[in-house]
Order: C-alpha cells, then sequence, then structure tokens
C-alpha cells in the first residue's frame, strides 16, 4: 500500500469553512482558524471568541500559524502533484484506489474518504456499479445527443450577432439622428435670429424717421423763440424811450405773438405694432417657410435595399442590399416601407409624387400584418402601377404623376385620385378590424416623394 500523507484534510481544515487552512492563524486557546473566517465570526458574534471552545481571545489580531500555513500549502501541492494519479483510478487526496462511488456527491471516493468529515454522513456503492468507461455506442448516443446543444450553440451565437449589430446600428441612428436634430433647430435658430433682426430693424427705422421729425420741429421751434425772444428785447427797448409811436407799434408787434403749437400726433413709436401678438406673428411667419407632410416614413420598416431622405418623406430602390438589423418591422423581401404613424379611425389624407417610378404601389396595410417574404401582400389594400394583379390592387391604364391616398378607417375605404386631374382612380372597400399603416412600395430607382400638405391631417365623421 502507498504512502499516507502524516495529516488528513480532515486534520488540515478549517472548522469555520471546512476547506484546507488558508493563511492560518493562532488563537490564545491554541484553536487555528482561517484570518478571514475568525474576522467574519467575531464581527457576526460582536465578540472576540473562539469558533471551537469559545473561549474569549486575548488578543484583537491573533499571530499567524505559520507552520501549519506551510504544512497546508505543501499539502495542497503534494494533491496537485497527484491529481493526475486521478485518471489512473486513485484518490488524488489519499492516493488510494477508488473502490466506493457516493450517492450524494455523484464521484468516486476511496475508503479514507468515506470516513472523512465531508462523507461522513453518504451513502455509497461499489464503484463498478455506477462507474465504468463508456462504450462506443454510448459515445455514439452522446454525441448524437450533443447535436442539439451544438445547433442550439449556433442559433445563440447567430441571434448574438444580430444583437452586436443591432446594438451597433442603434448607435449609428442615435448620432446621425442627433445631428439631424440640430440641423433642424439650427434652422429654426437662424429663422428666428433672422425675425429678430427684421423686426429690429424696423424698430430703429421708426425711432429714426421720428427722431428725425421731432428734431426738425425742434429746430423750428428753437426759430420761433429765438425771433420771439427777439421781438421782446425791441420792445422793452422802446418802453424805455417813452415814444408814443414806437410804443404803438411795439403794441401792435405784441399783438401778433403766434399762439401756442399744436401737438404732434403718432409722434411716439408703435409699440403695439411691433409687440402685439410678437410670438405669434413670428410663428404664423414660420408657418409660411415651413413644411408639414402628414405622413413620413419609418426607416425602421424599410427593406434593405431601400434608401429614404433625411427628412423621410421620399423612398427610392438603390437595387443595393445594405446592412441592417432584421428586426421583426423590418421587410425583407419586399421592397416595402411604412408609415411612421397607424390609424384605427377618422379620414386620411396623403399626396404621393410617383413621377418617373415605373414600378410602385400605394396603400395600406394591417399593423399585425407578417413584414417577411412576400405573403403580407394579402393584408394590403393598394393602388398598383405594373402589370401584375392580385388581391386587394387596382392597376392604373395611364401613366401618373402625382395620387392621393385617401383612407376613411370608419366607414371602410381606401380612394385614390390622380392629384393631376382631379379624376378617381379606384376605391377599395373593406371592413377594417384593426390599425393600418400607410404602405409605400418602390421597384424603381426614381423615387416616391411623399408631398407637403395641409397641418390639419386628421378629420373625423360628425
Amino acid at each position: 500500500m502507498t504512502a499516507r500523507n502524516p495529516l488528513s484534510e480532515e486534520e488540515l481544515s478549517c472548522p469555520v469553512c471546512c476547506d484546507i487552512f488558508r493563511d492560518p492563524v493562532l488563537i490564545s486557546c491554541s484553536h487555528s482558524v482561517c484570518k478571514t473566517c475568525l474576522q467574519q465570526f467575531w464581527v457576526a458574534k460582536g465578540s472576540r471568541e473562539c469558533p471551537v471552545c469559545r473561549r474569549r481571545s486575548s488578543r484583537e489580531l491573533p499571530p499567524s500559524n505559520l507552520v501549519l500555513k506551510n504544512v497546508c500549502e505543501s499539502f495542497l501541492e503534494s494533491r496537485s502533484q497527484r491529481s493526475s494519479a486521478g485518471s489512473e483510478g486513485l484518490c488524488v487526496l489519499h492516493n488510494e484506489k477508488l473502490k466506493l462511488f457516493c450517492l450524494d456527491d455523484q464521484q468516486p471516493v476511496c475508503l479514507v474518504c468515506q470516513t472523512s468529515k465531508k462523507h461522513k454522513s453518504h451513502d455509497f456503492c461499489p464503484v463498478d456499479e455506477n462507474y465504468s468507461p463508456l462504450d462506443k455506442h454510448e459515445k455514439d448516443k452522446l454525441k448524437s445527443a450533443l447535436e442539439p446543444l451544438h445547433e442550439n450553440l449556433r442559433v445563440l451565437e447567430e441571434a448574438k450577432r444580430d444583437y452586436d449589430q443591432t446594438a451597433a446600428h442603434i448607435k449609428t441612428q442615435a448620432q446621425h439622428t442627433e445631428r439631424q436634430i440640430k440641423e433642424g433647430f439650427e434652422k429654426l435658430h437662424q429663422f428666428l435670429r433672422d425675425e429678430e433682426a427684421a423686426r429690429i430693424a424696423a424698430l430703429k427705422e421708426e425711432e429714426e424717421q421720428k427722431g428725425q421729425m421731432m428734431r426738425r420741429k425742434i429746430e423750428e421751434m428753437n426759430g420761433e423763440i429765438s425771433a420771439l425772444s427777439d421781438t421782446i428785447r425791441n420792445i422793452e427797448k422802446e418802453m424805455e424811450a417813452e415814444d408814443v409811436l414806437f410804443l404803438q407799434s411795439s403794441v401792435l408787434r405784441a399783438q401778433l405773438t403766434p399762439k401756442d403749437p399744436e401737438k404732434t400726433s403718432g409722434a411716439l413709436i408703435n409699440v403695439g405694432k411691433h409687440l402685439s401678438n410678437l410670438k405669434f406673428r413670428v410663428w404664423e411667419n414660420m408657418q409660411e417657410v415651413l413644411q408639414y407632410t402628414p405622413v413620413t416614413l419609418d426607416p425602421n420598416t424599410a427593406d434593405p435595399v431601400l434608401h429614404l431622405s433625411d427628412d423621410l418623406t421620399a423612398v427610392e430602390n438603390t437595387k443595393q442590399r445594405s446592412s441592417l438589423p432584421d428586426n421583426p418591422e423590418r421587410f425583407d423581401d419586399g421592397w416595402c416601407v411604412l408609415g411612421s404613424e397607424g390609424f384605427n379611425s377618422g379620414i386620411h389624407c396623403w399626396d404621393v409624387q410617383v413621377g418617373d417610378s415605373d414600378y410602385w404601389s400605394l396603400g395600406v396595410i394591417t399593423e399585425s400584418g407578417t413584414r417577411k417574404g412576400d405573403s403580407f401582400w394579402g393584408s394590403v389594400w393598394r393602388l398598383n402601377y405594373d402589370k401584375r394583379q392580385s388581391d386587394h390592387s387596382f392597376t392604373p391604364k395611364e401613366k401618373l404623376q402625382r395620387v392621393r391616398v385617401q383612407l376613411d378607417w370608419d366607414r371602410g375605404k381606401v380612394t385614390f385620385t390622380d392629384l393631376l386631374t382631379s379624376t378617381h382612380l379606384h376605391t377599395i372597400t373593406h371592413t377594417f378590424t384593426q390599425r393600418v399603416l400607410p404602405l409605400f412600395y418602390n421597384y424603381s430607382v426614381h423615387p416616391l416623394r411623399i408631398l407637403p400638405g395641409s397641418s390639419v391631417a386628421i378629420y373625423t365623421h360628425t
């Protein structure tokens, strides 16, 4: 029989954590405990007691048990060196043959392990009954059982790649959107700065005009004051001479003195003109230069071959597939994009410039409809400009330029009109039971463009 260690694993185990001692300290009662375990025990108890005998320690910082520490380190090193013996059927702790199988821990053990503290209350059986090498058939069965796991791993790795791509796209979207928001607000800020400058210029102009008018009147008044002062001085001199004829003449001149000048109306700044409803009037002017589009496009639904304009009002087909996340909302085989807002009541209208596009569809689709493959067409009500015919569609005979789409959700109607000639093209009737979204299909490199419309885009029945 091989030589055994002078001390067993149980004898080298901490009484608190039951593992091999790590940095053991020696308490005044001669018991040894891991330094960390002792500190945690004292904190929990609130007093410096020995975890084994409960005697109070006289030292707040017990000294290290260097001898025990060295023995434990040697034991761990020896166990590590003997770990290869486990592959030969020997216990890595006691270097004994693995004759028993611990049913509680599900591992082979030796006879010494059976009597150790770790396995003392466990159930055992002969190792041959539970622990034997796998034969070829069992290995093949395990390999077959692993195949679904490998497939599951492949799916998870692919999903992770999608998540990574989505995370990167989110960051790109946020940066691009932030840039567009800043550009949009800069245009608004510039408009307000121009409005402010124009209004201040108008105020300064009025100030200058009325200031000049008052300066002219002041100069005229100064002339009259000077002339009148000269007259008064002359009369006073004549009075001193006591010449009757001159005095009579002075009296007549004194009677010709002008009366009080009339007040000038409208001389003050027209403050009301400059400040009355200032914010509202600026807003009115802003409406004249800004455009409202009743429907805008949702880039998260666009087929990867489509390109949307920065203002989300135009879509063209690039014929080249972009690298975009395959999110559930996105079409992947339909060259379609949806409006960013859905409707479940009322009347809604939007105009589309189809222009030179020679292969397009306009209409609405149910919000819950699938977006993958080409099976979604069954839940679309549309007007086509192509040679195909399918459910819920109508193909106009003439080339169109501008088309109006009007949805009357409550009455279940989708009406298409030639906007240039006001000619009714087609009306589709259907009882809508859920929210629908505007749909735009474009197979052409020429864009479909949603035209600006009235800011009042939603109407309700009376």
